[in-house]
């Protein structure tokens, strides 16, 4: 936005817009973000904070083409760009392609589906679907080639891969000597992949390679629906939700690894930014004993509705089809399938949220370039 005037106050400048709406920036932020305190190559602070007044002492603030001259009683002169003064107001929050809202959903959603070749070859059709998939935090990639690396070759279209104490990748399959229940034949019930990681893994990509067997149909259901609906129905369970921090932990022979966190965490402004809920990895509950019977119904009130229809969806994939969702969102699970009957194989990785994010601003910054 186009400034109008410029006022120099005490320890402040008053900057006011096209629309005569006015922004105060205290002149210690203004020394902060003079760009001769950054590294002219990486762009990274070198400026020592300490070095400044509490409140430097601004004399006069001019317009100068597309950048503010400010000049400072100790003979300092900065040349501020007008979009960073636009784009960095004091109590807003500067624009983010990545923080994409999330579109809440439930049973009577449908999943947006994308074939595969455009997203691994155009960058365009590549943010169309990562952004969509933000927002639903659920997508299905058709068309797949029939072979383990191609739903990686999809994942590695926004960054590397991130690792676990399962590998890098990993094989859906039954198998004779299993260390998670995902490796068996059982239903499992809707859940969170590794909560008991400090942090969890953000999107997971499950190609699914073979699904013959009778069952093996897998669930789906929008976990922040579920906490918001918890949150209007049963506030008091919502906050225990929220406030106190439970066990989560895996063990086999070369990992041990326990975390305590809430199944609920809430963002900055209160909004639900990530829900930890697997059943078969809370481990023995010990919080204080006037409160475990309050936790456990609120607790059971969550499981309740991963139990509820109205927010699950149910998917046979079919070879050649992957579906990529936000495991620190929607939870996800499986139909008891029969190994005699036919064979059912997926292949898995996550990339985290944060690749995630980074991949979609620099898309966002190829397309404001042409």
């Amino acid at each position: 936005m186009t400034i109008h005037d410029l006022a120099v106050r005490a320890d402040t400048l008053a900057v006011t817009w096209e629309d005569m709406t006015t922004s105060k920036f205290p002149t210690i932020w203004l020394r902060d973000n003079c760009p001769s305190g950054l590294h002219p190559q990486t762009r990274e602070r070198l400026l020592d904070l300490l070095a400044l007044e509490d409140a430097p002492v601004l004399s006069s603030a001019v317009l100068s083409g597309n950048d503010v001259q400010l000049s400072y009683a100790d003979g300092h002169i900065s040349q501020l760009p007008s979009s960073l003064l636009s784009q960095h107001r004091p109590g807003q929050r500067a624009a983010d392609p990545a923080a994409i809202e999330a579109r809440l959903w439930r049973s009577e959603h449908s999943v947006a589906r994308y074939p595969a070749s455009p997203i691994l070859e155009d960058d365009t059709e590549l943010a169309k679907w990562m952004r969509v998939t933000a927002a639903d935090g659920l997508s299905i990639i058709e068309h797949l080639e029939y072979r383990t690396s191609a739903g990686v070759d999809v994942a590695e279209r926004i960054d590397f891969l991130r690792k676990t104490n399962f590998g890098t990748t990993f094989e859906v399959i039954n198998k004779p000597d299993p260390n998670n229940l995902a490796y068996t034949s059982v239903a499992l019930p809707l859940h969170t992949d590794l909560p008991n990681q400090e942090v969890p893994p953000g999107y997971q990509f499950l190609h699914c390679l073979a699904n013959e067997a009778t069952g093996g149909g897998s669930l789906f259901a929008d976990g922040f629906a579920m906490a918001e609906d918890l949150r209007v129905e049963d506030p008091e369970a919502f906050d225990l939700l929220c406030n106190v921090a439970i066990p989560f932990r895996f063990h086999d022979g070369d990992a041990d690894i326990l975390v305590y966190k809430p199944v609920i965490t809430l963002g900055t402004v209160g909004d639900v930014i990530e829900i930890r809920y697997n059943a078969h990895l809370a481990g023995v509950f010990d919080m204080p004993a006037d409160i475990m019977p309050a936790y456990y119904r609120a607790y059971r009130t969550y499981m309740h509705k991963t139990r509820d229809p109205k927010y699950r969806i149910t998917l046979k994939l079919k070879a050649g089809e992957m579906v990529v969702f936000d495991n620190r969102r929607v939870l996800h699970g499986r139909d008891s399938f029969d190994p005699s009957t036919g064979f059912r194989h997926l292949h898995g990785c996550y990339v985290d949220r944060g690749e995630f994010a980074s991949r979609l601003r620099l898309l966002s910054r190829q397309t404001r370039a042409f």
